[in-house]
Protein backbone atom coordinates (compact mmCIF):
# COMPACT_ATOMS: atom_id res chain seq x y z
CA UNK A 1 0.00 0.00 0.00
CA UNK A 2 2.86 2.39 0.83
CA UNK A 3 4.44 1.70 -2.52
CA UNK A 4 1.21 2.72 -4.32
CA UNK A 5 1.08 5.95 -2.32
CA UNK A 6 4.67 6.84 -3.20
CA UNK A 7 4.12 5.98 -6.83
CA UNK A 8 1.05 8.19 -6.89
CA UNK A 9 2.94 11.08 -5.30
CA UNK A 10 5.81 10.68 -7.73
CA UNK A 11 3.43 10.69 -10.69
CA UNK A 12 1.66 13.80 -9.38
CA UNK A 13 4.98 15.60 -8.85
CA UNK A 14 6.07 14.70 -12.37
CA UNK A 15 2.85 16.06 -13.87
CA UNK A 16 3.07 19.29 -11.88
CA UNK A 17 6.68 19.72 -12.92
CA UNK A 18 5.74 19.40 -16.57
CA UNK A 19 2.91 21.93 -16.42
CA UNK A 20 3.40 24.95 -18.64
CA UNK A 21 3.12 28.48 -17.34
CA UNK A 22 0.00 30.28 -18.53
CA UNK A 23 0.37 32.48 -21.59
CA UNK A 24 0.61 36.19 -20.67
CA UNK A 25 -2.50 38.21 -21.34
CA UNK A 26 -0.59 41.05 -23.03
CA UNK A 27 2.71 41.56 -24.84
CA UNK A 28 4.44 44.20 -22.74
CA UNK A 29 7.77 44.23 -24.59
CA UNK A 30 9.63 47.41 -23.61
CA UNK A 31 6.43 49.40 -23.11
CA UNK A 32 6.80 49.84 -19.34
CA UNK A 33 10.42 50.97 -19.64
CA UNK A 34 9.52 53.40 -22.42
CA UNK A 35 6.74 54.99 -20.36
CA UNK A 36 8.98 55.21 -17.30
CA UNK A 37 11.72 56.93 -19.29
CA UNK A 38 9.16 59.28 -20.80
CA UNK A 39 7.78 60.25 -17.40
CA UNK A 40 11.25 60.76 -15.95
CA UNK A 41 12.01 63.15 -18.80
CA UNK A 42 15.51 61.87 -19.43
CA UNK A 43 14.63 59.14 -21.85
CA UNK A 44 14.56 58.95 -25.59
CA UNK A 45 13.02 61.51 -27.91
CA UNK A 46 9.36 61.05 -28.91
CA UNK A 47 10.50 59.78 -32.30
CA UNK A 48 12.82 57.20 -30.72
CA UNK A 49 10.05 56.12 -28.35
CA UNK A 50 7.67 55.69 -31.28
CA UNK A 51 10.27 53.54 -33.02
CA UNK A 52 10.68 51.31 -29.94
CA UNK A 53 6.90 51.03 -29.51
CA UNK A 54 6.43 50.20 -33.21
CA UNK A 55 8.90 47.34 -32.80
CA UNK A 56 7.03 46.09 -29.72
CA UNK A 57 3.77 46.30 -31.67
CA UNK A 58 5.25 44.25 -34.51
CA UNK A 59 6.48 41.59 -32.08
CA UNK A 60 3.05 41.43 -30.45
CA UNK A 61 1.39 41.03 -33.85
CA UNK A 62 3.87 38.31 -34.84
CA UNK A 63 3.07 36.28 -31.74
CA UNK A 64 -0.65 37.00 -31.82
CA UNK A 65 -0.48 38.71 -28.42
CA UNK A 66 -2.62 41.69 -27.45
CA UNK A 67 -1.14 45.09 -26.69
CA UNK A 68 -1.44 46.16 -23.05
CA UNK A 69 -3.81 48.84 -21.75
CA UNK A 70 -2.47 52.33 -22.37
CA UNK A 71 -0.12 51.31 -25.18
CA UNK A 72 -2.09 53.01 -27.95
CA UNK A 73 -2.88 56.02 -25.76
CA UNK A 74 0.81 56.54 -25.10
CA UNK A 75 1.58 56.24 -28.80
CA UNK A 76 -1.17 58.82 -29.41
CA UNK A 77 0.36 61.22 -26.89
CA UNK A 78 3.74 60.88 -28.57
CA UNK A 79 2.15 61.50 -31.98
CA UNK A 80 0.44 64.57 -30.53
CA UNK A 81 3.76 65.91 -29.24
CA UNK A 82 5.10 65.63 -32.77
CA UNK A 83 2.11 67.49 -34.23
CA UNK A 84 0.62 64.42 -35.89
CA UNK A 85 -2.96 65.01 -34.80
CA UNK A 86 -4.61 62.58 -37.23
CA UNK A 87 -2.37 59.71 -36.12
CA UNK A 88 -2.91 60.64 -32.46
CA UNK A 89 -6.69 60.63 -32.90
CA UNK A 90 -6.49 57.22 -34.59
CA UNK A 91 -4.47 55.78 -31.69
CA UNK A 92 -6.83 57.29 -29.11
CA UNK A 93 -9.87 55.83 -30.85
CA UNK A 94 -8.16 52.42 -31.08
CA UNK A 95 -7.37 52.53 -27.34
CA UNK A 96 -10.99 53.39 -26.54
CA UNK A 97 -12.27 50.59 -28.77
CA UNK A 98 -9.93 47.99 -27.23
CA UNK A 99 -10.46 49.16 -23.64
CA UNK A 100 -13.89 50.79 -23.26
CA UNK A 101 -13.15 51.59 -19.62
CA UNK A 102 -10.61 54.14 -20.89
CA UNK A 103 -13.36 56.19 -22.58
CA UNK A 104 -13.52 59.02 -19.99
CA UNK A 105 -9.77 59.60 -20.20
CA UNK A 106 -9.59 59.24 -23.97
CA UNK A 107 -12.60 61.52 -24.45
CA UNK A 108 -10.90 64.18 -22.30
CA UNK A 109 -7.77 63.91 -24.46
CA UNK A 110 -9.83 64.26 -27.62
CA UNK A 111 -11.67 67.30 -26.20
CA UNK A 112 -8.39 69.01 -25.33
CA UNK A 113 -7.08 68.17 -28.76
CA UNK A 114 -10.14 69.71 -30.43
CA UNK A 115 -10.04 72.78 -28.17
CA UNK A 116 -6.40 73.35 -29.08
CA UNK A 117 -7.33 73.48 -32.77
CA UNK A 118 -10.00 76.14 -32.35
Amino acid sequence: MRRVAWTGLAAAALLVGCAQAPKPLYHWGGYQDTVYEHLKGDGKSPEQQLQALAEAQQKAAATGAALPPGFRAHVGLLQLRLGRDAEARSQFEAEKAQFPESAPYIDSLLKRMDARKS
